[in-house]
């Protein structure tokens, strides 16, 4: 009897999250032709800002399916550049899946407002870009796409944020594909560099880090508790508490 009504428990946390983010996600209007791609100010001008800079952005998938996850992508600045490089990875196109500047750097995304998960500025950072284009160029999925449980978007910028730690990138709950791993790379780093993750090809798997917290994958959905910045890291929902400010 235990037993089960702790397997109901686990079920219910994983189950209602998400059956709240479904019932509240209202998909734009607009068709995927028309949706905005506007910019929202979040990426300085480079006009103003001369420093080199390093962003990361997640914002809520087009049409229904924006209910259960984010495409991420991450943007670069070299000190005195006039203008951003954007690296995304969209699964329309046919491979390679890798894009550079697919879109505005700090575009909504057909219609969803982004949020800004990493935001670094001046000294070292220079460093930083070299690191994130040398990650950019060893992503092991570029010839294959799949939304369900990844390669992804999401995989592809976990990869990022496993090859450069430095980032301290903390993708949300619901980056679904974000804990995609090969088999060969069952056990290893974090997506954000600060912690351990043992994944199965991303439907069963645990992350324990600084960053991330305690999380538990399972069929992609992710469920945990972030013990630094107090909050829960639900399906569907993603961070439910204190924000995350980014790093």
């Amino acid at each position: 009897m235990k037993l089960k009504r702790t397997m109901l428990l686990a079920l219910a946390l994983f189950v209602i999250p998400l059956a709240i983010s479904v019932a509240t996600h209202t998909p734009a209007a607009a068709t995927w032709q028309t949706a905005s791609h506007a910019p929202t100010g979040l990426a300085p001008d480079p006009a103003i800002v001369r420093e080199p800079v390093v962003q990361v952005y997640a914002a809520r998938t087009f049409g229904w399916r924006g209910a259960f996850g984010v495409h991420s992508w991450i943007i670069v600045k070299r000190e005195g550049a006039a203008d951003f490089t954007r690296y995304d990875v969209v699964g329309w196109s046919g491979p390679p899946f890798v894009h550079r500047n697919y879109a505005t750097p700090d575009a909504e995304w057909y219609g969803s407002r982004p949020n800004l998960l990493v935001d670094r500025r001046g000294e070292g950072v220079e460093t930083l870009i070299d690191q994130v284009e040398a990650a950019v160029e060893s992503y092991p999925f570029n010839d294959r796409y799949q939304t369900w449980p990844g390669p992804n978007s999401n995989t592809f910028i976990a990869h990022v944020g496993r090859s450069v730690p430095e980032l301290r990138l903390d993708l949300p709950a619901n980056a679904i594909g974000k804990d995609y791993q090969p088999l060969s790379a069952a056990l290893g780093r974090a997506p954000s560099g600060t912690g351990v993750q043992a994944s199965l090809f991303g439907v069963l798997g645990i992350i324990v880090a600084p960053e991330e917290g305690l999380e538990i994958n399972v069929l992609g959905l992710s469920l945990g508790v972030d013990v630094a910045e107090p909050a829960l890291r639900l399906p569907g929902l993603g961070r439910v508490g204190t924000a995350n400010p980014p790093h």
